[in-house]
């Protein structure tokens, strides 16, 4: 029997944002296949170490058509139930998918879209690039020089503490995954030294709630990104670290150099067994502070704007603070024997030949809408809102984008 090559809408990328757009197509009734290079779940099931759970809590899980019913909204999905949830979303409608089906290029013709991948050749009306935004880890050039006795990580690549050879380990990169990662490491009983940016931190609750719960009362979650202070600016910022381990804390690493874990300043370089560090962690270490602290004030002044009454709680208390920074590390007297890489991710749209990039190589769109007529892009961070790339906000974009996809006249059939 003859394989199907044309459809109406080919949709690349099976994660949350490939299912919850073909949801929201098939409630229109149109034709669409989903490619996924992986199995679903990919990148939760491969991508995470063993103790990841989600930061936000469960009730904001609410892919469309299927929100959140568990018995502990106030929870945080370890990875395991994350990758249940999305497969019994997909027993829930049982959309067109192709698992283990490689995408290689997507290419505009004069009547619709090419799209080459692993198993032959397709063409579609219209496209969905629903890959997310984070493809090739993120590793500088220096990893190269680097002993080779050390083992080198990426964050995507770790998964627990006794994987690790004996002896300390190097942490390079305090956003979510670093700061987490870490505290894994610290309380299996590693010598943890961590290298710090300039991420921000969060508090996990504040006056009586989780720090979601206030933000999503204030309206934060549903600002559009063209009515955010910081406009299109915010899709580089760095994530405020926290955890929902454990039933959700904030993370401090001060405390955590009080408990004995080496902090140092942004990498600067590696020479001679010597890791060199900029002289920046009290700035890094206090902007993080005041970033936590914004947030605090942000909901002190909501509060007494609205008149709710609240539980108070008394100001954050420093319990360290670097004497001075410590700028050289010796690996081998420090016994560094691994180090993990937690400085994200780089997007990679080179299999995408349509003109839809600016000079960085990031796509343009207007919510996920492109210039040229039947492309789309759902799942990126800020596509829209907050949530975007995220289970709290891709439905509402999917339904936005659904929408597009059936308003949009379709071009003559390719020859």
């Amino acid at each position: 029997m003859s394989r199907q090559t044309h459809y109406s809408v080919l949709v690349i990328g099976g994660g949350q944002a490939g299912l919850a757009i073909s949801y929201c197509l098939k409630e229109k009734g149109i034709e669409h296949l989903i490619f996924e290079r992986y199995q679903l779940g990919h990148s939760w099931r491969s991508q995470r170490w063993d103790s990841f759970c989600l930061v936000t809590p469960n009730w904001q899980c609410l892919l469309p058509g299927f929100p959140y019913k568990g018995e502990d909204p106030q929870g945080f999905m370890p990875k395991d139930a994350i990758v249940a949830y999305l497969e019994d979303y997909a027993q829930l409608f049982n959309p067109p998918l192709q698992e283990g089906v490689n995408v290689t290029r997507v290419s505009l013709g004069e009547w619709g879209f090419g799209v080459e991948t692993s198993q032959g050749d397709y063409t579609a009306d219209q496209v969905v690039i629903a890959t997310g935004g984070y493809h090739a880890p993120k590793i500088p050039p220096l990893a190269q020089d680097l002993p080779k006795s050390i083992l080198q990580l990426h964050s995507s690549q770790y998964k627990n503490p006794q994987s690790l050879p004996e002896g300390s380990v190097l942490v390079i990169g305090t956003g979510q995954s670093g700061c987490q990662i870490a505290e894994d490491l610290h309380l299996a009983g590693k010598q943890v030294h961590l290298v710090t940016g300039s991420a921000p931190r969060s508090p996990r609750r504040y006056r009586g709630k989780d720090v979601v719960d206030w933000l999503d009362l204030m309206g934060y979650y549903n600002i559009p990104i063209d009515q955010h202070p910081k406009k299109e600016t915010v899709r580089h910022k760095t994530n405020h670290y926290l955890t929902g381990r454990d039933g959700g804390r904030e993370i401090d690493l001060r405390r955590f150099a009080q408990e004995g874990m080496q902090l140092y300043g942004r990498l600067q370089g590696f020479e001679d067994n010597l890791f060199y560090f900029q002289d920046n962690l009290k700035e890094n270490l206090d902007n993080a502070d005041a970033a936590a602290a914004s947030i605090k004030k942000s909901i002190d002044e909501y509060l007494a704007q609205h008149q709710i009454q609240a539980p108070t709680e008394p100001p954050y208390q420093s319990v360290w603070s670097p004497s001075e920074s410590l700028l050289t590390l010796d690996y081998q007297k420090a016994n560094i024997k691994s180090l993990i890489w937690c400085l994200g991710f780089d997007t990679n749209f080179n299999w995408l030949e349509v003109p839809v990039f600016n000079a960085q190589g990031e796509p343009e769109h207007d919510r996920g809408v492109t210039g040229v007529k039947g492309l789309y892009f759902i799942g990126l961070p800020w596509l829209y809102t907050w949530g975007s790339g995220r289970f709290s906000g891709v439905a509402q974009d999917a339904r936005y984008l659904a929408d597009c996809i059936a308003a949009c006249p379709l071009p003559s059939p390719i020859a």
